[in-house]
């Protein structure tokens, strides 16, 4: 493993564009990832980079980039460099990352994402990329459809390569490592290491320099957490939820909240919604238009709130988050970690709560287990949430006796107006009963046969055994044989 660190950006090795963009931005030190990766992939060699979510391992990779492309021009369909991403959100930050710092150089940014049109995607790639950012899927899509050349990619890069795993995308990294030159550099960032990406490392990187920096399992010293007892039913972990967001009252700048499953998201993003908050929801299933702006809602303080799912837990971009919520807890353990680390980033204090039921106590202990520490219980929220079950409680008792009182509980006397309506339908049913014993009783007028019998009658007629012996259908005609009766 190696160890390296800097006092500051400017003994890195970056060029002079990017070290005032850096500057620009109001950093000043770099983290243990970027002080390790820099001068690293400045010098050419191959990385894996081992460090968890909210290191600043994106600008470990997108600052050397930025300096190593400001000599050379990318041609038509044959992009300079390519990142691959899991998701389309971390894709889209990617691209941001380097639109930030690398507003001083003149880079061409192709970002092949699904939910945007493919004609849009190619005419970028026409243009000819310097970087193209990507997720595995849309890539091979357009290598597919001919608009994509891979022949002259210099640099790949693998971010976030065990949510890749996760998601089922190692067969096409496969895929599209082997569509580029072996002369290319490569650097994959990962925040485990289990051995399927050991294996992929060994088999795609050429003696690359590994830096580790944190475990995976260690959460960040400068986050809080806490655990929240609560009752299973889902209507109680939203009581408590509420109770504790109120709780935290003006300390609460904005937060995460997460769910386990997607459905969960919409459910719990309606009851917030009724209950007057100012909430956003992100999650794998949304367009990608509606995805960035609930986004950028989110980062500009326009929502307070952001209910997710796992899939947003990893690579979100957003520095300054105060809080975060763990409506479910995590199936892994080790999303515990990932789901915390979107707060309390580079040094700034952060908040976790984690609501528990008691069908969650063997989740719990996995997860105190990896982080090396008992997580304390807060009944603060506790309190507050069985005070308002009882005021809840309370009302809807009071609410149920006005209605009695108004004439809607069980056993109440009916509605004057209701018994009015009534008192007039059976007057009319007993007219019309009298009509009709009277319309029986009454002798039927003489009519006709032919108008007494109805089609159907008319079509099958009655007859005598007699009758029954006619011949039908001869008219004046019917032949003197057929005359003769039978028995």
């Amino acid at each position: 493993m190696d160890s390296v660190s800097a006092p500051d950006f400017a003994d890195l090795g970056l060029s002079a564009k990017v070290l005032s963009s850096v500057k620009e931005t109001g950093y000043n030190s770099p983290t243990p990832i970027q002080a390790g990766a820099i001068p690293a992939i400045l010098q050419h060699c191959d990385v894996l980079g081992i460090a968890q979510t909210g290191t600043g391992k994106t600008a470990s990779f997108v600052l050397p980039m930025l300096t190593l492309l400001e000599s050379g021009r990318a041609r038509i369909r044959m992009p300079r460099t390519v990142i691959i991403a899991p998701t389309r959100e971390l894709a889209a930050q990617i691209a941001e990352n380097f639109e930030k710092y690398g507003k001083k150089h003149r880079l061409n940014i192709a970002l092949l994402i699904g939910g945007v049109s493919f004609d849009e995607q190619e005419r970028r790639l026409e243009r000819g990329a310097d970087v193209l950012i990507a997720t595995p899927g849309r890539m091979l899509d357009h290598y597919g459809r001919g608009k994509l050349l891979l022949t002259g990619v210099e640099i790949l890069v693998i971010d976030e390569a065990d949510r890749m795993l996760d998601m089922g995308f190692i067969p096409d990294i496969e895929r599209i490592c082997k569509l580029i030159p072996m002369t290319r550099q490569t650097l994959l960032f990962s925040a485990t290491m289990p051995a399927e990406l050991e294996a992929l490392a060994g088999q795609f990187l050429h003696n690359p320099q590994r830096i580790e920096v944190a475990a995976a399992s260690s959460a960040a010293r400068t986050i809080s957490q806490y655990l929240v007892k609560s009752d299973k039913k889902p209507w109680d972990k939203r009581r408590v939820l509420r109770a504790l967001i109120k709780e935290q009252g003006e300390y609460l700048k904005n937060a995460i909240i997460f769910c386990n499953r997607k459905r969960d998201v919409g459910e719990l993003f309606r009851s917030l919604t009724r209950h007057g908050f100012n909430v956003g929801a992100l999650h794998g299933d949304m367009d990608q238009h509606n995805r960035m702006t609930v986004l950028e809602n989110f980062r500009r303080d326009k929502l307070q709130l952001l209910v997710a799912s796992d899939v947003a837990a990893r690579g979100l971009d957003i520095p300054d988050v105060s809080h975060v919520f763990n409506f479910d807890v995590p199936i892994h353990a080790e999303d515990y970690v990932h789901r915390i680390g979107r707060t309390g980033r580079a040094g700034r204090s952060g908040t976790a709560f984690t609501i528990i039921t008691p069908n969650d106590a063997k989740a719990v202990e996995a997860i105190e287990k990896l982080i090396g520490e008992a997580i304390p219980r807060f009944h603060q929220a506790e309190t507050i949430a069985a005070n308002q079950a009882e005021s809840d409680a309370a009302a809807a008792k009071s609410s149920n006796k006005q209605r009695k009182a108004a004439g809607a509980g069980p056993g109440a006397q009916a509605d004057p107006t209701v018994k009015s309506e009534k008192n007039r339908n059976s007057g009319k049913n007993r007219v019309n009963k009298a009509h009709i014993m009277a319309k029986a009783e009454r002798p039927e007028r003489q009519q006709p046969v032919a108008e007494k019998l109805s089609p159907a009658a008319k079509r099958q007629p009655k007859h005598s055994k007699a009758e029954s012996n006619k011949i039908l259908g001869f008219g004046q005609d019917m032949p003197a044989f057929m005359r003769i009766p039978t028995q």
